[in-house]
């Protein structure tokens, strides 16, 4: 055992009493029925300590603290601490002095929730030796713990909907489909229930209507048309007349020619 090794207080119970017992001839067990419990050899204080893996119950003075007895215990259940047979309050320990003498002496307490609590304190503290050993094990090897198995069983099976995703995804992100271009230029449909814009040319600049330059004007429905766009209108069939005039005279003049022979 390290001596620098940290000792840790396990259970206190202020008020134990210690019997002498007689040797035990048989291996039925100890009973407290055979002891004289109106007259214990020793009563005084009860600790229970922890030094390592071990465990140690401690027998002191109420008042100083004196060590009256000390039983180490490095295993329970076991040899080191029993039960006697016909009570939950009384054990049999086995005290050493420290130079290899040992002997068996009993113990008792008044109270029985008193005895519950200096059984549970030894239960739980050699559970956790149990678990430290466990972790130490699986350090120094550790491919021996556990693993985890991912595989598939034999006959086991996994299903996917995959029509539900393909609907997911093109009720979330369908992208719209762009109407066909044509000659390089990618016009937009009118708006609904629109009509055809006119082109209107912008203030300051002239259409030409028949050769001639007119003002740009808005029709009206109730009322007559501009005076330069009707001006324009009529310049426009006189220079037709005369094109036509021209066209006439010039077919007369070559239906009318000399004749070949006349």
């Amino acid at each position: 055992m390290d001596e620098g090794e940290y000792e840790s207080v396990l259970c206190v119970k202020p008020e134990v009493h210690v019997y002498r017992i007689p040797p035990r001839a048989t291996n039925r067990g100890y009973r407290a029925a055979e002891w004289q419990l109106d007259q214990p050899s020793w009563s005084g204080r009860l600790r229970i300590t922890a030094k390592g893996q071990v465990a140690y119950i401690k027998l002191e003075d109420r008042t100083s603290g004196e060590l009256f007895a000390q039983a180490p215990v490095d295993q329970f259940p076991g040899t080191a601490v029993e039960s006697v047979t016909d009570s939950s309050r009384y054990f049999v320990i086995r005290i050493e002095d420290g130079t290899g003498r040992r002997a068996f002496i009993g113990i008792g307490f008044g109270d029985r929730g008193d005895a519950f609590d200096f059984n549970v304190a030894l239960q739980d503290h050699f559970k956790w030796v149990k678990q430290q050993c466990e972790f130490a094990k699986q350090a120094q090897n550790p491919d021996q713990g556990p693993k985890l198995d991912l595989g598939f069983k034999e006959g086991q099976t996994i299903k996917l909907n995959i029509a539900n995703m393909k609907k997911k995804e093109g009720a979330a992100g369908t992208p719209r489909a762009r109407p066909a271009s044509t000659g390089g230029l990618s016009l937009l449909p009118p708006p609904p229930g629109g009509k055809t814009p006119t082109l209107i040319p912008p203030p300051g600049e002239q259409l030409s209507v028949g050769g001639s330059l007119v003002q740009p004007a808005v029709a009206s429905s109730s009322g007559p048309l501009p005076a330069k766009l009707s001006q324009a209108q009529a310049g426009c069939s006189s220079n037709v007349n005369a094109t036509l005039s021209s066209y006439d005279f010039w077919k007369g003049a070559a239906s009318s020619g000399p004749k070949k022979g006349g």
